[in-house]
């Protein structure tokens, strides 16, 4: 049975009015004020737990932290690791695209002669080009909706929708993106994983029931009554 686009949307919904809500929010923030202004206040907002926590948070955000899960996922059930992995590398491709074609600076080269007024957690490996747009970001969103997508009780809607939003953070406090890189982020991710998901999941062969097995399945119990 095709899956429409109403469908899709429809089964994300939980996870995409309140991003609709929180975009919105953060363009009205964009116009408002300077990228150095949101910089600078999202970065003197920093606290030792923090410095701690948010290398761990902006993992999440990692290829390997998506590949993993994909692997984890063909355990249990093909189709959905090939779902989440193909959605990966689209809209991870597409910001390494973007990143080269806008070729901006980091916040670390941006502000190369204002370093003494940056605050950096120790240990964190700072990268100076690239900037736009933030590539966790991308992947934390395609994870989110995926998982939204995929989720019965979309209740979990708004709490992937915090992940991801937690990943988007974690690139700003590390000084590793500005506000802009990770807005952009979050709209990529997004869109092209609802658009991944339309067009992929309603191919045939993926429909076929070996799809909808995992490695875990290949052992069939033996049927004594034949013996």
């Amino acid at each position: 049975m095709k899956t429409s686009m109403n469908e899709v949307l429809r089964r994300i919904k939980s996870f995409l009015i309140p991003y609709l809500l929180i975009l919105c929010i953060c363009l009205v923030l964009k116009l408002v004020y300077t990228k150095a202004e949101i910089y600078f206040a999202v970065n003197s907002f920093n606290n030792p737990i923090a410095d701690s926590l948010e290398p761990y948070i902006t993992d999440i955000g990692n290829g390997w932290t998506c590949i993993a899960i994909a692997a984890l996922c063909a355990l249990f059930n093909y189709r959905k690791a090939f779902l989440l992995a193909t959605a990966y590398g689209v809209t991870s491709i597409s910001a390494q695209i973007l990143k080269y074609i806008f070729d901006t600076p980091r916040p670390l080269l941006y502000f190369q002669d204002q370093v003494g007024r940056i605050h950096l957690v120790k240990g964190v490996e700072m990268l100076r080009v690239h900037s736009f747009p933030s590539g966790h970001t991308v992947s934390a969103f395609t994870i989110g909706v995926i998982f939204t997508y995929w989720s019965k009780n979309k209740a979990w809607g708004p709490l992937f929708l915090l992940i991801a939003i937690m990943v988007g953070y974690s690139r700003m406090y590390l000084s590793e993106h500005f506000f802009e890189d990770v807005t952009a982020g979050s709209v990529i991710g997004t869109i092209l994983t609802v658009i991944w998901i339309y067009w992929l999941d309603n191919k045939a062969f993926l429909q076929r029931p070996k799809w909808q097995k995992g490695l875990m399945h290949w052992h069939r119990p033996i049927d004594l009554s034949k013996e």
